[in-house]
């Protein structure tokens, strides 16, 4: 039996609340709409709303907020945060819900439905703020409320459940301070939190500050120090966890699960995963679709002068790394003389600091029609199929090939937590200029900010980047 983490208690409250709200939201428009001095009068039965939209409105409104991750606490640990969230979720739902009304009921006033959109998203932050401030004011009043933790290790893995704690005061925990065998670091304070001891005292300085909850955070060498630590905690009436140094393996981020009753982490996990993913894959098979039947005749002038311009295949095969590391064959418009491959060892340079540039301006071996392409992106028109196919989608990272992917550093290599694109942040941000091996920084800016909205604004991007042809070779 597999058990996979779920909502935490704070999501399950948030999504309870806005099912209601939602629901109230839409109730309240007709009220508004009839209360309100604007637009044509109207009778209270043309106000009356039929059930069905109410389950129309709470599926497309929960769905698009769960989607963009209002109920993801750790996208929303600050306010401004959470609100945008809230704002784009409503946005994206009320946009589901007019297409849903158009076909289905039209006979829905203009008007109380611009009210149902600003009532209900009003609602919904007003609630996200309450419970902030309520939450502020117990924390002050009621010090009792909050369980105390003390954490053992001041080190890196530490100092971030430290501010994992901070960030998440709504959780319901207090920070008391660190525990370090580094004797330098006693005194010295972290996050706003001293180092108020040794390690060996943590049996005394744990019962001395009133602790509820010691967590452990040393490094994964220090098994034997964490066995005597958890023998130490056992004698007294508080609560131990545990904080597996595994973050210096993960590649994105990690999720815990139970298998036949044995926790597991997973260190190498997709980002994008259900609802959203789903929709990632219907927009990339839509759009990649509509693409290749608009493009067909131009692609087809395409091969015909790559055909006359210069001898070899029209199209290029080659092996590149997917998501998870998956090896594909990506096809591109050949753009290089037919033995490009073999001269690729000729033409790399090596950088001072040990990197290798294998594009490169000028390059010998790029044909007069494939420079034309390469500038205006026109090669990259047949991974259109690799889309459809599922090796890609339209946005991501651009897959690398195998040989430079062997040369990455352990870091580089997160960018494989999500499809490889036709387009992504890079490219909308300086192309070729930048060498590969340098866009990590933007192909991970993408992954810790995935959104369709983001796949989105790429994509409307790309046209205006690909136009003034800055960067490509």
């Amino acid at each position: 039996m597999r058990k996979a983490i779920g909502l935490t208690p704070l999501s399950a409250i948030l999504l309870a609340f806005d099912v209601g709200l939602v629901g109230f939201g839409l109730w309240l428009s007709s009220p508004l709409r009839l209360a309100l001095p604007y637009g044509q009068e109207i009778s209270a039965a043309g106000t009356v709303l039929p059930v069905v939209l109410y389950f129309m409105a709470e599926i497309c409104w929960i769905s698009a907020l769960a989607v963009w991750g209002a109920y993801d606490q750790s996208r929303v640990q600050r306010w401004f945060q959470e609100a945008w969230r809230v704002m784009m979720g409503a946005a994206a739902g009320t946009m589901l819900m007019a297409g849903a009304l158009y076909l289905t009921f039209r006979d829905l006033s203009r008007l109380q439905f611009a009210y149902f959109f600003f009532g209900t998203t009003g609602l919904l932050l007003f609630a996200r703020a309450a419970l902030r401030l309520y939450h502020r004011a117990i924390g002050r009043s009621r010090p009792g409320w909050r369980n105390r933790i003390l954490i053992v290790g001041a080190g890196h893995l530490g100092r971030r459940a430290a501010q994992i704690l901070i960030d998440q005061s709504r959780w319901g925990y207090a920070l008391t301070g660190f525990l370090d065998d580094d004797a330098a670091k006693i005194g010295q304070v972290f996050l706003g939190h001293p180092v108020v001891g040794p390690v060996e005292s943590v049996g005394q300085i744990a019962l001395d500050r009133k602790v509820d909850e010691v967590w452990i955070c040393l490094p994964g060498r220090s098994y034997e120090r964490i066995q005597w630590v958890v023998a130490e905690l056992e004698k007294l009436p508080l609560r131990i966890k545990i904080a597996p140094d595994y973050f210096s393996l993960a590649l994105v981020r990690a999720r815990a699960e139970l298998v036949g009753g044995i926790p597991l982490i997973g260190l190498r996990e997709p980002v994008i995963t259900g609802f959203a993913r789903f929709v990632k894959r219907l927009f990339d098979i839509a759009v990649a679709f509509l693409l290749l039947v608009v493009l067909l005749f131009p692609m087809g002038l395409i091969a015909l002068a790559i055909r006359l311009g210069s001898a070899g295949p029209i199209l290029f095969r080659q092996t590149r790394v997917g998501e998870n590391g998956k090896l594909f064959r990506m096809l591109k418009f050949r753009t290089m003389s037919a033995d490009a491959e073999t001269a690729q060892g000729r033409v790399n340079v090596q950088t001072s600091a040990g990197k290798i540039l294998h594009k490169l301006p000028g390059d010998p071996r790029v044909t007069g029609v494939g420079r034309f392409l390469r500038r205006y992106s026109l090669d990259e028109l047949p991974q259109l199929w690799n889309v459809l196919l599922g090796d890609m989608s339209l946005v991501g990272p651009r897959p690398e090939l195998p040989w430079l992917v062997d040369l990455y550093e352990p870091w580089q290599r997160r960018r494989f937590a999500v499809p490889q694109g036709l387009t992504g942040w890079w490219q909308i941000h300086g192309r070729s200029d930048k060498p590969m091996h340098l866009t990590t920084e933007d192909d991970l800016f993408y992954v810790y900010n995935y959104s369709l909205w983001l796949d989105l604004r790429i994509l409307l991007g790309t046209p205006l980047a690909v136009l003034q042809g800055r960067g490509a070779f």
